[in-house]
C-alpha cells in the first residue's frame, strides 16, 4: 500500500469527524444561544467525545504523526459500540432534521463505519496484547461515571438508559456496567482478529 493513502483516509475520517462536530455545535447553539452552554452540553455525550477523540487522532495522522495500534484499536472500538448502541437503543428517540440530522448521520454511521475500516486496512497488526480490552474499558467506565456525576450537578443525563431520575442510582449503575462489560469480549474480537490479519498479510507476501 502506498506510504501517502493512510495519510489521505485519516484526512477523509478527520473531515468526517469534525464537519460532524461542528454541525452539531451550530444546531445546539441554535437552542442554548451561548458558546460556554453549548460546549457544555455538548461534552455530556459518548458520541461527541468519541469523534472529538477520533478527529484529533486522524488529523495527527494526516499530518504524518505516529499513533500507536493500541489507540487506534481502542478508538475503532469505542467508536463501533457507538453505532451500535445507537442503533439498538437510541436511534429515532428525537425528532431531527437539518444540521442535526446531518449530524446525526455523520457522527453515528459514516465515523464508525470509516474507522472500523481504516483499522482494518491501515493501521500495522500484530501488537494487540489479549489484555487491551481490560485497559480499553477504562474509556466508557470513566466517562460514564463522568456522565453520572454530571448528572446529579445539573439534573440532566445524556442517555435514558443512565437517568438516575427515572431509573434510579442502581439500575444506572447496573446499565453502565454492562455497556462497560460489553468492551471486553467486543475487545477480545478485535485482539483475535488483529492477529487473523497478521497471518493473513504473511501469507500472501
Amino acid at each position: 500500500m502506498p506510504a501517502s493513502i493512510p495519510r489521505i483516509a485519516a484526512a477523509l475520517i478527520a473531515l468526517v469527524c469534525w464537519t460532524g462536530i461542528a454541525l452539531q455545535f451550530s444546531a445546539t447553539y441554535g437552542h442554548s444561544g451561548g458558546v460556554l452552554l453549548t460546549l457544555w452540553t455538548l461534552a455530556r455525550f459518548f458520541t461527541i467525545i468519541s469523534n472529538l477523540a477520533i478527529a484529533a487522532t486522524m488529523t495527527i495522522v494526516a499530518l504524518g504523526g505516529r499513533i500507536s495500534p493500541f489507540l487506534l484499536g481502542g478508538l475503532s472500538l469505542a467508536i463501533l459500540l457507538v453505532g451500535i448502541v445507537y442503533l439498538l437503543l437510541l436511534r429515532g428517540l428525537h425528532p431531527l432534521s437539518g444540521a442535526a440530522l446531518l449530524a446525526d448521520y455523520l457522527l453515528h454511521y459514516v465515523s464508525p463505519v470509516a474507522m472500523v475500516a481504516y483499522w482494518l486496512a491501515c493501521t500495522p497488526h500484530g501488537q494487540l496484547r489479549w489484555s487491551a480490552p481490560l485497559w480499553w474499558t477504562a474509556f466508557p467506565l470513566t466517562y460514564f461515571l463522568y456522565a453520572i456525576v454530571r448528572g446529579e450537578i445539573d439534573g440532566r443525563y445524556p442517555y435514558p438508559f443512565m437517568d438516575v431520575t427515572k431509573l434510579g442510582l442502581a439500575r444506572a449503575l447496573l446499565n453502565g456496567l454492562v455497556i462497560g462489560a460489553a468492551f471486553i469480549p467486543t475487545g477480545l474480537a478485535v485482539v483475535w482478529a488483529d492477529r487473523r490479519l497478521l497471518g493473513r498479510g504473511r501469507s500472501s507476501r
